[in-house]
């Protein structure tokens, strides 16, 4: 990573900067870059084969998404940890049983941030407080549901849409003799 940065912004999760890069081919360049501290997304999966799906306002796009509970990591907190609250505050569950099913970048071009995904199985009832910014609605779909709604363009968030299909290939595996 290249030290040479001139910061442009920084609000919230966004810190966005001018970077002079060398590229591997020998060309400098100065590219705008989006330093993201990471995040957690969660595939919620109850004894019913339901997952606890979000519809949450998206103010950048203006239009109501559905996703999957996922949310920033805090300074010093690891994927894990994330993971766990981020369940709680925003689909008011929690988890004794958690898979790590891989992680994702998300907008490799201009962003460095990383998305650990997990599935969380044996759900119970959790601790929901929303970021003052956050508007949310919980439901809960069943999970074969949520591939139909990926088919009919529904489910839009691609960090939904990799999350899902991982935990079903997870499950697929879990299952074979």
């Amino acid at each position: 990573m290249n030290s040479k940065r001139r910061p442009i912004l920084k609000l919230g999760v966004v810190d966005l900067g001018v970077e002079s890069a060398s590229l591997p081919n020998g060309v400098q360049v100065d590219l705008a870059v989006i330093r993201h501290p990471g995040a957690a997304a969660i595939v919620a999966l109850d004894d019913d084969m339901n997952i606890a799906t979000l519809s949450q306002y998206r103010y950048a796009i203006d239009a109501w998404m559905w996703e999957i509970p996922a949310g920033c990591r805090n300074p010093g907190e690891d994927f894990f940890a994330c993971a766990q609250r981020e369940l709680g505050e925003e689909a008011g569950v929690a988890a004794a049983r958690w898979d790590r099913l891989g992680s994702i970048v998300t907008i490799p071009s201009f962003c460095d941030e990383r998305i650990e995904v997990y599935l969380a199985r044996e759900l119970s009832a959790g601790v929901g407080v929303l970021d003052h910014d956050e508007v949310i609605r919980v439901s809960k779909v069943p999970f074969t549901e949520t591939f139909e709604m990926i088919r009919r363009g529904d489910i839009v968030d691609a960090k939904s849409i990799a999350a899902l299909y991982r935990a079903r290939d997870f499950l697929d595996l879990e299952r074979r003799p």
